[in-house]
């Protein structure tokens, strides 16, 4: 059965612990980061969660914080939804390869409270993402398939990788423009998944909602690149460490909006400054870039809700 984990701060002291029936209990396992934590096996944690109901917390008494630590790598993918990809002019059927680029662990932030927005950004974009958390230390390129994920998956959380557009398009910083502090809340649960539960990797809906308008949702059996071909690609470039996540894509509905190829085509004959004086011109009358005071929402839940990561809710603020 799925196991969910949390980490939380009680008494000014971090802890991990088991979310279940809405009380957290506490693990015996004393670590600081995500990476000794799945050093250890799964068993190991599951039975190191104190069984006594008169040692747990309730739920609404805690200050949840990331289940992934800073010493994680955060390892991304673009454009891997079918319809995010042909809203971006691209064709799901002929794309033989992924796109990855990387965020700063710096950016890893808790999944509830504020996110950020720099003075010099005003186009920041919102892309909820179903995560994975990597199980294993890999050295040197693996072949990751459906019967043998569960040992290189140890289970799944929210992300949202936040975006500067203004900085990430026009300056060509991926990196940059996705790398600031908050940029990547991750959480409140990790779900640790036994081996027969990896098939709920393609059966887990997404939900982003801005003031409570949907504006991303989505199946995780629309991933163009599916996760084992994913981590079989990245381990040619990476080497893995547990609690590494790998966030897989976000599905349509971001605030970016691109033009149609044919303008594509004819601005790209404008000089360079021209072009992004265009881009950042029309970019700034879509109203879906958050703004200060905006709450955003999401959720990740399997269809037969036996999966649940729970919410992570932020405020936008200024710097």
């Amino acid at each position: 059965m799925a196991f969910d984990l949390v980490r939380f701060e009680k008494a000014g002291k971090t802890q991990w612990g088991r979310l279940h029936g809405g009380k957290v209990y506490p693990l015996s396992i004393d670590c600081t980061t995500t990476q000794a934590l799945l050093e250890n096996n799964r068993d190991t944690i599951i039975k190191s969660a104190v069984s006594d109901s008169s040692s747990a917390f309730d739920l609404q008494e805690l200050a949840l914080l990331s289940p992934i630590t800073s010493s994680s790598k955060v390892l991304c993918q673009g454009a891997n939804y079918r319809q995010h990809m042909i809203d971006s002019g691209m064709d799901p059927d002929v794309k033989k390869f992924n796109m990855f680029f990387t965020k700063s662990s710096a950016s890893i932030h808790e999944p509830e409270g504020k996110v950020i927005r720099p003075k010099h950004v005003s186009l920041l974009d919102y892309e909820i993402e179903l995560t994975l958390v990597l199980a294993k230390k890999t050295l040197g390129t693996v072949q990751v398939t459906d019967k043998n994920m569960h040992e290189f998956v140890a289970g799944v959380c929210i992300g949202n990788d936040i975006s500067a557009r203004d900085i990430q398009i026009p300056q060509m910083q991926f990196h940059k423009g996705k790398s600031y502090r908050t940029f990547c809340p991750l959480g409140p649960i990790l779900c640790l998944l036994e081996k027969d539960e990896m098939h709920y990797l393609n059966e887990l809906d997404l939900k982003l909602t801005v003031n409570g308008e949907t504006r991303q949702q989505d199946s995780s059996e629309n991933l163009v690149f599916k996760p084992g071909e994913s981590l079989s690609e990245l381990s040619e470039i990476h080497d893995f460490e547990p609690g590494d996540v790998v966030m897989t894509g976000t599905p349509s509905g971001c605030a970016l909006g691109l033009p149609s190829p044919l303008l594509i085509r004819l601005v790209n004959v404008l000089p360079e400054h021209k072009k992004w004086q265009l881009f950042l011109k029309k970019q700034s009358e879509r109203t879906q870039y958050l703004k200060i005071g905006d709450r955003v929402e999401s959720t990740i839940v399997s269809r037969d809700g036996r999966i649940n990561l729970g919410k992570q809710s932020h405020e936008i603020v200024g710097a």
